[in-house]
């Protein structure tokens, strides 16, 4: 095993200092696993340039993070894509809405996925995020 010293940010410390207390190990073990664990993991199978807009997120004001983690699809979509769900059901859709859902279907992936980090990056900043929070601004 190597030696190896890094500079974390003292928030970044203390949430390993909480695990560690939690989980009754020493905090380099925290570290250690967490960072094994990010390494260990496999890329997404995503375009370089998805990969890359979501790291950029990273740069992004916490109250435009907060606008794309509330971000909805548009209830004409939303409704479209309930229409397609059901069609698709009951066996009576067609080739070309078939193409459209599964459009809809990746859209609604890239937005799941583009709020997800827009909430993991609120969370490293220290926010706690619940349900209502969650909710569109307009309602």
């Amino acid at each position: 095993m190597s030696d190896y010293t890094i500079s974390i940010p003292d928030s970044l410390y203390q949430k390993a200092q909480q695990v560690a207390e939690q989980k009754s190990l020493p905090v380099d073990e925290v570290i250690r696993i967490r960072l094994e664990g990010a390494f260990d993991q496999p890329l997404f199978d995503l375009p370089d340039d998805e990969k890359e807009e979501l790291k950029a997120m990273a740069y992004l004001s916490d109250d435009t993070l907060w606008t794309i983690a509330r971000e909805q699809m548009p209830k004409p979509v939303q409704e479209r894509m309930s229409v397609l769900m059901t069609r698709n059901t009951r066996g009576t859709i067609t080739d070309a809405e078939y193409a459209e859902l599964s459009e809809l279907g990746e859209r609604g992936n890239r937005l799941t996925l583009r709020k997800a980090q827009a909430m993991k990056y609120l969370t490293e900043r220290g926010y706690s995020i619940n349900l209502d929070d969650l909710k569109p601004a307009n309602e």
